[in-house]
């Protein structure tokens, strides 16, 4: 390829939209344009980018044994509510772009494929001689990001590979989880980018396990604890820590404090000496789910503790998902929503609040749903709202002043310095990384739902597993961006970069030059090299800088020497330089991306 006919067109300055180095880059670099929010054109670099990550995700399935096929875009409706999920995707969520056609049907633009596959899967996998089955596509899928952002990180059009298995047994999915786990590990490390596998929230997919491959950036969107010895690593979402030790509060019997205008911890604490860790707040929330109804929720932390709301929404769908439906909305209760908003002393509410609050509501359940977070239900002793403007109990104890413990959950947020569960001496690191895999055990959620079934060794019906096994192909080429730059542009690792070696011919109007780099150039076609010649006539000032900015990882450069047969060799990552005879530099440029090519 010329430059001449690469429509490359390069910008000075960085586009007011980019937020982030691999954003600023890539539309800098003239690899993506905006088209609308979340909407971008893949321009020809680009497109050699996404091939390469591409063709290198379909070699690693394909030993996997997956087959590839290509799934429809448009979804019906009807799939969607047999699995329980179209209102959480259109309403709650709202991620789902959908419509109706003319003939008056609701239709859906694929977020992700779950209950077209598995609608296949009913069809098609009829007996226990059929499984396991795996298959993959590769395709545009179609989310609206509430807030599109950072390119192609967070956009509502974006290019993904996902990938379905069929089992007759839960420990033959395990086996193909880990089989899955292991391929992921090797596209990562072939693509050049450096990756951790996390325990991960299963999110509105659903499943037993999942986990995340994250690409470690300081412009990752999630936050990883990670323990010092890597033997435990999860996105805060889905870790688990032990609290740090709460100081005991040593009070004998109850009593009631005066506290006026103290409605927060910090208030109450600096008023009074008491610490945060020997408080319990109340959280006052609103759990709306997709049959309709609402329900109050009175969730107790440690007042040095925050909310994981990821948890206490699994937690309301573990619970009440098969009576209530999908879980569409939690947020915090608002007075609108109570008949008599003054019932409930907003800053002084304890545990104990009595559901009559509550009565006479145009749109909530009668009845609070309680939980405790494990930490705040080992405090033996503690201060808390009393339920009364103005007032604190101190020395309140669960099971006794009227306090019942309520259900106890891990409903906090880990954070980095808290003690590790699995070895209380090791601690928590925190590290932030962007999400560009997710494996899941899907179990039977899907195919019990889409009655996905098929005959056993014993000539029993009985419905398929299912795992599931996505890898962002858009996402991970701007993540290995968001890894590999410097101040000049982009260090593309050679096995996706869009051109393996540029050759620069330093003037384009010395023939000497022009014809040796032409001869390279055809040197290096016939050796297998994805070469870029630029044979532009700009000032090689101006060349240099447009190839450290799209960042091929090799630059040859044919300049003042060439009538003597010598030329420049230019390594992007190290910026290492060589000079000396064409012939020597070709011939080592050829041994070094032979390596680099299998990652080394």
């Amino acid at each position: 390829m010329r430059v001449s006919r690469l429509l490359l067109v390069t910008l000075r300055d960085d586009p007011a939209e980019a937020e982030i180095p691999s954003h600023r880059l890539l539309v800098r670099a003239g690899y993506i344009r905006r088209l609308a929010a979340g909407i971008y054109a893949y321009l020809p670099l680009m497109w050699r980018v996404l091939s390469k990550v591409s063709a290198i995700v379909r070699e690693e399935m394909n030993a996997t044994g997956a087959l590839e096929t290509l799934l429809p875009q448009l979804q019906p409706a009807e799939l969607w509510q047999r699995s329980g999920r179209w209102a959480g995707y259109t309403d709650g969520e709202g991620i789902m772009f959908n419509l109706v056609d003319r003939q008056d049907r609701a239709l859906g633009l694929g977020p992700t494929h779950e209950e077209v596959i598995t609608t296949l899967a009913a069809d098609l996998l009829r007996s226990y001689r059929q499984l396991p089955a795996s298959l993959y596509q590769i395709q545009t899928k179609f989310r609206d990001e509430i807030r599109p952002r950072f390119g192609l990180m967070r956009g509502r059009e974006f290019i993904m590979k996902d990938a379905y298995s069929f089992h007759a047994s839960s420990g033959d999915l395990a086996n193909t989880y880990g089989v899955m786990e292991a391929a992921y590990k090797r596209i990562f490390a072939r693509c050049g980018v450096q990756s951790i596998a996390v325990d991960a929230d299963s999110g509105a997919i659903g499943g037993s396990a999942s986990k995340e491959f994250m690409v470690t950036a300081d412009a990752g969107e999630d936050l990883i604890l990670i323990s010092a010895d890597n033997s435990y690593a999860a996105n805060q979402e889905r870790a688990e820590s032990l609290a740090p030790e709460a100081e005991p509060l040593l009070i004998a019997e109850a009593s009631y404090l005066a506290t006026p205008g103290q409605t927060s911890i910090e208030a109450l604490c600096s008023a009074h000496g008491f610490q945060p860790s020997q408080t319990v707040k109340v959280l006052l929330l609103v759990a709306r789910f997709s049959n309709g109804t609402s329900h109050a929720l009175l969730v107790s932390l440690r007042g040095d503790q925050q909310l994981n709301e990821v948890k206490l929404s699994n937690a309301l769908t573990r619970a009440h998902g098969s009576q209530w439906g999908s879980l569409l909305k939690l947020q915090a209760l608002e007075a609108s929503c109570l008949a008599d908003p003054r019932l409930i002393p907003m800053g002084y509410v304890g545990p104990d609040l009595d559901d009559s609050v509550l009565a006479g509501s145009p749109s909530l359940a009668p009845k609070f749903l309680r939980y405790a977070d494990s930490s705040a239900a080992q405090l033996n002793c503690f201060v808390c709202g009393a339920n009364t403007p103005n007032q604190h109990l101190v020395g309140a104890r669960w099971g006794t002043n009227g306090i019942p413990l309520p259900e106890v959950l891990d409903l906090r947020s880990a954070q980095a310095g808290d003690r590790c569960c699995h070895d209380p001496a090791q601690v928590l690191q925190a590290t932030r990384g962007i999400e560009v895999g997710h494996i899941f055990q899907l179990g039977r959620k899907y195919s019990e739902a889409l009655d996905a079934r098929f005959t056993n060794e014993q000539g029993e019906e009985e419905a398929l597993w299912m795992g599931c096994y996505g890898i962002g192909v858009s996402r991970l080429a701007q993540a290995a961006v968001e890894q590999n730059h410097d101040s000049a542009g982009i260090i593309w690792p050679v096995p996706i970069a869009p051109f393996e070696v540029v050759l620069v011919i330093a003037s384009a109007q010395d023939p000497q030059q022009v014809d040796l780099a032409e001869g390279l150039y055809g040197q290096l076609l016939a050796a297998g090299v994805d070469a870029l010649l630029d044979d532009r006539s700009e000032r090689a000032g101006v060349k240099f800088k447009d190839a450290e900015l799209i960042g091929i990882p090799w630059r040859l450069v044919v300049g003042r020497g060439a009538a003597n047969g010598v030329v420049e060799l230019v390594e992007r990552c190290s910026g290492d330089k060589q000079e000396g005879p064409a012939s020597e530099l070709i011939d080592f440029l050829l041994k070094r991306l032979s390596l680099q090519r299998l990652g080394d």
